[in-house]
């Protein structure tokens, strides 16, 4: 299922490398306090082992070899601005996974994330997969446009789901499948 690389105008939605590691720790560390509220940790009864930027490349490139996740950054003008992700992929007779995304502070409402996941999405629907769902925190204003924006619909509550910010966080899911149709300016290609 390869190492897609995609490309809309100066947006570029591509696998991470090795040699991104200096840019990828600076930008994650320029937008740690901006992400903490929203993004999962492992609890504290169940530390995840530290792992080199090597080894995190080696695991992100296994994931979309054999077709469990497609793992990406958001690039903007040869500059990396964030992640996109299916990740959590189910085959068989469910056909899904789950989309998450984050991006840069300074770049945050300029209709860069709706467009790379709506790359991202379409790029898993090709490949096969049926459904694509994403979570969010209740309280993720910004989240939630993204999803109503591509057209997801809101499934609804999940109760406890993710660890978040030292506690379990309620999330809302929402989800749209390959068989609805994909109109308006985040799905269209570039003409």
């Amino acid at each position: 299922m390869g190492e897609p690389e995609l490309v809309r105008g100066t947006l570029r939605v591509r696998p991470l490398r090795v040699r991104d590691a200096d840019e990828w720790a600076a930008l994650r560390s320029a937008n740690r306090d901006w992400l903490r509220p929203w993004e999962a940790t492992a609890p504290p009864e169940a530390p995840i082992p530290a792992v080199s930027f090597r080894q995190f490349i080696r695991s992100e490139r296994r994931a979309r070899r054999l077709g469990t996740g497609w793992p990406m950054a958001i690039e903007l003008d040869g500059a990396l601005v964030g992640r996109v992700v299916v990740a959590g992929v189910e085959w068989g007779a469910q056909r899904s996974g789950s989309l998450g995304y984050w991006l840069d502070r300074e770049h945050a409402g300029l209709g860069i994330v709706p467009t790379a996941a709506a790359m991202l999405v379409e790029h898993a629907f090709a490949q096969g997969l049926h459904r694509v769902e994403v979570a969010m925190r209740p309280e993720n204003q910004a989240s939630r446009r993204v999803a109503e924006k591509l057209g997801f619909t809101l499934d609804g509550p999940r109760r406890s789901f993710l660890y978040i910010d030292g506690g379990w966080r309620d999330h809302i899911v929402y989800s749209r499948t390959q068989d609805q149709p994909r109109t308006g300016r985040y799905w269209e290609p570039e003409g």
